[in-house]
C-alpha cells in the first residue's frame, strides 16, 4: 500500500490555501455558530492502522452521517422487512423535501434523506420510550469505535429541535399516511440526538470500519453484520448518501459514502479502510466542499474508486 501519511499530508498541503470554503448550515443556530475554517481527516485501515491530519481530533456534529448507524440498529431488529417502509432509491430532491413524499403516499425514497431516517428511528424505537432508543444508538457507536468518551451534543439537539420546523411536516405528514408508529415528538426527539452525536474524524472512521471489512470490525474481532449486509449498506451509501449530490460524489470520488451538513463526510473504501473528512463549510447541496475535494484527490491518488483506478 502506498504511504498513506504522505498521501494526507500531501491532500492538506493542497487543501490549505481554500481552508474555509464554502458556507456553514446557518439553519441550525448552533452549527451557524461554528468556525468554519478548520479541516480534518482521519483513514482506519482495515489492519487497524491510523493516519491522520489536520483538526482530525476535533469533534464536530455528525448530523446525517448518524443515518448509517441507526440504519445499521434498525436492519438488526427487523431486516429486510424495513424496506416496506422506506425505498432504497436515489430522490434526486433536497434532503429536506416534502413533494416526493406526498406523490408516493408517505413512503420515503432512501433511509438517507431526512424522512427515510425519521423512519428508521420510528423502527429503532419500537418497544422503546425516546431516551431508550438514544442510548441504544449511543451505547452500538461507542462499541463499534470502541471508545466511551463519545457524546451528544444536547445544545446541538435542542436548537435543532427549537427550529426542526420542516421535519415536524414531515413526520406529520408520514403519520398522516400511517407510516410512523410512534407520536411524531417523540421520534423527533431520537432524531434529533441522534444528528447531535459529536466525534472526531478519528472516531467516526473506527466506528464505520466493520463496513470496509465485510461487516467485522478487524480491530476488536467484533462481527457487527453479515458481509451481505454490510455490502447492501456500502451500495445505498454509493447511490444514495450525498442526497441530491449523490451522482456527483460516485462520479468524482467513486467511494460510497455519507455526508451531514455539520461538514462530515464517512467514506468506504471496500476491503481497505474507512474515511472520514470534516470542514465545516458547505456546497448548495449541503455537503462539505473541502472535505468532497479532499476525497477526490484521495481516490485519485490511491486509485481507491470502487471503479477502478
Amino acid at each position: 500500500m502506498a504511504d498513506l501519511q504522505a498521501i494526507l499530508d500531501s491532500i492538506y498541503a493542497d487543501i490549505q490555501p481554500r481552508i474555509g470554503e464554502g458556507k456553514v448550515a446557518d439553519y441550525i443556530p448552533e452549527l451557524a455558530k461554528v468556525d468554519p475554517k478548520q479541516f480534518g481527516m482521519a483513514i482506519v485501515t482495515v489492519d487497524g492502522k491510523v493516519y491522520r491530519v489536520g483538526d482530525a481530533d476535533t469533534a464536530f456534529s455528525i448530523q446525517s452521517i448518524s443515518k448509517v448507524f441507526m440504519l445499521t440498529l434498525a436492519l438488526g431488529k427487523v431486516g429486510e422487512g424495513l424496506w416496506k417502509r422506506v425505498g432504497r432509491e436515489p430522490s434526486g430532491s433536497a434532503f429536506n423535501s416534502i413533494v416526493q413524499l406526498e406523490h408516493e403516499s408517505g413512503i420515503p425514497r432512501n433511509p438517507f434523506i431526512n424522512t427515510g431516517a425519521i423512519a428508521v428511528s420510528d423502527v429503532v424505537m419500537a418497544g422503546h420510550a425516546p431516551r431508550e432508543a438514544i442510548g441504544e444508538l449511543l451505547r452500538f457507536v461507542r462499541y463499534l469505535a470502541d471508545d466511551e468518551s463519545i457524546t451528544i451534543d444536547d445544545k446541538v439537539a435542542r436548537s435543532e429541535t427549537q427550529t426542526g420546523y420542516r421535519n415536524f411536516a414531515l413526520a406529520n405528514f408520514m403519520r398522516a399516511y400511517r407510516n410512523l408508529d410512534h407520536p411524531v415528538d417523540h421520534v423527533l426527539g431520537v432524531y434529533f440526538h441522534q444528528c447531535a452525536l459529536s466525534m472526531s474524524c478519528e472516531q467516526l472512521a473506527r466506528a464505520g470500519l466493520f463496513l470496509a471489512a465485510r461487516g467485522s470490525n478487524p480491530t476488536t474481532g467484533h462481527s457487527v453484520v453479515s458481509p451481505k449486509r454490510a455490502r447492501r449498506i456500502n451500495a445505498l451509501m454509493l447511490t444514495c448518501g450525498h442526497y441530491d449530490g449523490s451522482g456527483d460524489f460516485a462520479y468524482h470520488v467513486g467511494l460510497p459514502g455519507k455526508s451531514g451538513v455539520g461538514g462530515g463526510i464517512f467514506a468506504v473504501a471496500p476491503g481497505i479502510a474507512s474515511i472520514a473528512v470534516w470542514s465545516p463549510g458547505l456546497n448548495k447541496v449541503g455537503n462539505s466542499q473541502l472535505g468532497a475535494a479532499a476525497l477526490e484527490m484521495l481516490a485519485a491518488r490511491t486509485g481507491w474508486s470502487v471503479f477502478g483506478d
